[in-house]
Order: C-alpha cells, then structure tokens, then sequence
C-alpha cells in the first residue's frame, strides 16, 4: 500500500555520522539503541546482553566505561559484537581515550565536563586516530551549575545551551563527527528541547526521554515524547529508557517507529480488543500470536479481529488476515483476499504457518530483486 498524504513524515535535513558500520543522519534509517546494565568488565555477562540485544534487532548498544577495567574490558567485548559499541564516559578524559584506543565505535561523552582543552584535543586526537565518532549527551539532571544559575532550573534553553557549548569545544578542534542529545525525564521538557536544538543546529539527534520508568509506565511516556519528536521530523537514533530487560527498550524503540510508519521490522499484529461478538479468545490468542512470531525479522502484517464488524475491512489491508466467524469457522485472508476458512482448534498453529510461509516469500523476492539490480 502506498503512503497517504496525511502519514507523510518528513524528516529534519541533518549531516550524517558513522557509528562504526551504522550510518546515523541524514537519510539513514532511524536506528534503535540500547544500554547493557551488566558490569562492564564482567566480559562474559557483558557480552551475552549485547547478544540478546542484537537479536531484539538493536543497531548500536552501549557500554558504560567508569574504570580503567572497563574501558579494557572493550579489547575483548567489541570483537564478539555485531552491531557497534559506544563507551559511555562521565568526566574522566583518560577512560575516552582507553575506548577509542580499545575498539569503541563512539564516545558519549560531553568535552565540557572533562577539564582543559588540551584533554579535550586528546580526547579528539584518540577519536579521529581511532575511527570514532562522539555523541553528547546533555541531561536535565546534570545540567553544569552556572546555567541552573543563569535560568534558575532546567529549561529548554538551559539545556540546548549546554548541547551547543559542548559542540562549539569540537568544533573549535575541527571534529564533526558527533551527534547530539539533550534529554529529561519530564515528556514536554524533553520534547522542547529538542525542538530548539532541531533549529539551532544540523547535527543528527539521539533522541529519548531519560529515565522515563519501568516497562509499562515508561513505555507510555517514551512513547508519547518520542512520538511528537518523530511525527514533526525530529530524531536519527533513539534509546528508549526503561527500568526494565533492556530487551524490551529495543523491542518498544521498534514498535514506535512502526507505528508511525518510519521503520519495520517483524509483524505488526493489528487485532481488537474483544467483545461481546467475538467468535474466538482473540486475548490469548493474540499473546501467544506474539510470542511465537517473535523470531520473524521479515516486516508484514497481521490482523487479528473477532468478528465480522471490522475483520473483513482489515483483513483486506493486512498480509495474512483472520477474522472471527459463527459455528467455531473464521475466515482466512491472504493478500487482502478471501483465502479459506478455519476451525477454533488450529488458530494460532495455522496463522505461524502462514506468517512463516509468507515471510519466505517475501525474502525470497528480495533476495530475487537485489540479484537481479546487481546485474
């Protein structure tokens, strides 16, 4: 289906970055970031949850680097990675400098905080020797003391001060390669921010909303925030912040993008609430629906729908579609059409089945596409 004119996004014109193999900015998808929680320097704790992130479908996933342990601990971390790891440094120049040295892809890091600017000329030389990019990382909650006495409390204008002063100490050193966030905890401080710093500058933003909570109330206020920023053009790269398996950061990060039609990656299973009129138990169905086509990475869409009333009209906009009818029998639909019917007891069985089948398919007409445009 096309696009209506109503959905289109267009996004915010920014130069581009490379973090490591991934390109962030300018027209590069807009990548789904994570944070390991585990200690760094505990190499075989740290690598498994850069693994498990990687198969959630994460494009970059950092690591905090508060020790010299752990800025060492990346000489073994980054080479049992697949996707780029960027160091997370606070304040001490010389752990910049251990993770470029050491494999990071990126540095998050703000020049500012980490004394003269000689250490910062350090900081950049190990960058540039090293292929790393930067990002900066302004917070609500560490903004530096002679802003929060200029503006009396985080504001947006404190914040995106903070972001242009750090950048202005890179810039001054001829390095451009980094990206910008200016995060807070509180939704329409976040989403202000960013808005200012969208028009102040054309450096990519990682976007995000600090700190935001546990699964599912954090999951609601990223959402809302990021939805905004995303929806006006505003975002590159984005973490969504959750006291939570950082897993499920990357899984929602994923799901808001494709609500909004801005990236796809697995299923997007469209189904009702249930009522009265439904014909199955579309609840459970659905749940185990999703957990069992969680290892489908081939974008494509389900509808699940109890009844008559809207099934049909869905269906005809999903891939696979399925819809509740009398006498224990539903309709199947494949490519928005009419396919065959089907009795309650193979439900969620039947529809795996045809997801995979699907799934397949579509990957084998891309796979059939890109040989053919290489010729």
């Amino acid at each position: 289906m096309s696009i209506r004119p109503y959905r289109d996004i267009h996004r915010r014109a920014s130069r581009q970055v490379r973090v490591g193999k991934v390109l962030v900015g300018g027209d590069a998808p807009i990548s789904v970031q994570s944070m390991t929680n585990t200690p760094t320097a505990d190499v075989a704790a740290t690598v498994a949850q850069v693994r498990a992130l990687e198969v959630a479908g994460a494009d970059i996933v950092r690591v905090s680097c508060p020790d010299p342990e752990s800025s060492a601990a990346l000489r073994q971390i980054v080479p049992e990675a697949t996707v780029p790891i960027v160091a997370d440094i606070h304040f001490h120049y010389k752990r910049a400098i251990e993770a470029a040295e050491n494999g990071a892809a990126c540095l998050r890091i703000n020049p500012g905080n980490i004394g003269s600017r000689e250490r910062v000329r350090e900081v950049v030389k190990a960058a540039r020797d090293n292929g790393c990019s930067m990002r900066i990382g302004v917070n609500a909650g560490s903004l530096e003391r002679d802003l929060l006495e200029k503006y009396g409390e985080p504001c947006p204008e404190a914040m995106v001060e903070s972001a242009l002063n750090h950048a202005r100490l890179l810039e001054d050193e001829d390095f451009l390669e980094f990206k910008i966030s200016c995060k807070a905890s509180d939704v329409f401080l976040a989403v202000a921010a960013y808005q200012q710093l969208a028009e102040a500058c054309d450096y990519p933003l990682h976007i995000g909303v600090t700190e935001a909570g546990g699964l599912r109330g954090g999951t609601v206020k990223s959402s809302i925030g990021l939805g905004m920023l995303l929806w006006s053009g505003i975002g590159d790269t984005l973490r969504v912040s959750l006291s939570a398996d950082p897993v499920e950061e990357v899984k929602v990060g994923f799901d808001i993008l494709k609500s909004l039609g801005l990236r796809h990656r697995g299923v997007n299973v469209i189904s009702c609430p249930s009522c009265a009129r439904q014909q199955f138990d579309v609840i459970s169905t659905v749940e185990v629906l999703e957990q069992r086509l969680a290892h489908i990475t081939t974008p494509m869409t389900v509808s699940v729908i109890g009844c008559v009333v809207n099934g049909p009209g869905e269906a005809t906009m999903t891939d696979i579609g399925f819809t509740g009818g009398g006498r224990g029998t539903h309709q199947v639909y494949i490519n928005g059409l009419p396919h065959h019917r089907l009795k309650d007891e193979r439900i969620v069985e039947h529809l795996v089945e045809l997801v995979e089948a699907k799934a397949a398919e579509i990957e084998a007409e891309r796979t059939s596409a890109e040989a053919t445009a290489a010729q």
